[in-house]
């Protein structure tokens, strides 16, 4: 398998995951070597109270940008997420957002990723940064990744 072959399978795996298909109408991915982008439009279904961005929909938007710039250079088991920590810098409302994560650390065991959430006017919205190991279970069609 191609090194490009492996990403669009990566992408197929996360638009079919259930919680995208469920959350997310106008998402997009686009996986690279030790890099991944993530963007989708802002609407109000995703706001809290106060009328802007809810954190959890920063914090999935780091967290699957960092993993799926991890998972690009794996090519034979899934990966999970054991500690992910972020900052928010400023509300969103309105607009496209984009996550881009990138590799920094790999060794046997443990990947470090980061990742900055960006506004459609380019402007920092966010980042974060985690800590990733491979699981017991293999990249197949039975998971997406087809």
């Amino acid at each position: 398998m191609t090194h490009q072959e492996h990403y669009i399978k990566l992408q197929n795996m996360y638009l079919s995951g259930s919680i995208n298909k469920e959350l997310y109408d106008t998402v997009q991915i686009e996986v690279s070597q030790e890099e991944a982008k993530i963007s989708m439009q802002v609407e109000p279904k995703y706001f809290h109270a106060g009328n802007s961005l809810h954190g959890s929909v920063y914090f999935k938007m780091l967290d699957d940008a960092a993993y799926f710039a991890v998972n690009s250079i794996i090519f034979d088991s899934f990966v999970y997420t054991t500690s992910f920590h972020i900052q928010i810098l400023r509300p969103v409302k309105t607009g496209t957002i984009t996550a881009v994560g990138t590799l920094q650390f790999k060794s046997k065991t443990l990947f470090i990723a980061d990742a900055v959430l960006y506004d459609e006017k380019n402007r920092e919205v966010a980042r974060g940064s985690g800590n990733f190991m491979k699981s017991g279970i293999a990249l197949n069609n039975a998971i997406g990744y087809k």
